[in-house]
């Protein structure tokens, strides 16, 4: 689940829902719901969360377990 692993990756990082929010451009509350599994987490979004945890896309989807 995608989800799971966003959030996961999060607390690896030691970011709060936040700080992540903030990095990515984005109310807290919306990103909070991507991490809780309420709502579809957009490509772009996925992205930059790639992006910023040095992971590929695959992972963030659950495709893989290779970061």
């Amino acid at each position: 689940m995608p989800y799971r692993r966003i959030r996961d990756l999060r607390e690896d990082a030691d970011l709060s829902q936040r700080q992540i929010a903030e990095i990515i451009h984005m109310h807290k509350t919306t990103y909070t719901r991507y991490e809780t599994g309420e709502r579809e987490i957009p490509f772009n979004i996925a992205i930059l969360l790639a992006k910023q945890y040095k992971v590929s896309l695959d992972y963030i989807a659950g495709l893989t377990d290779r970061k």
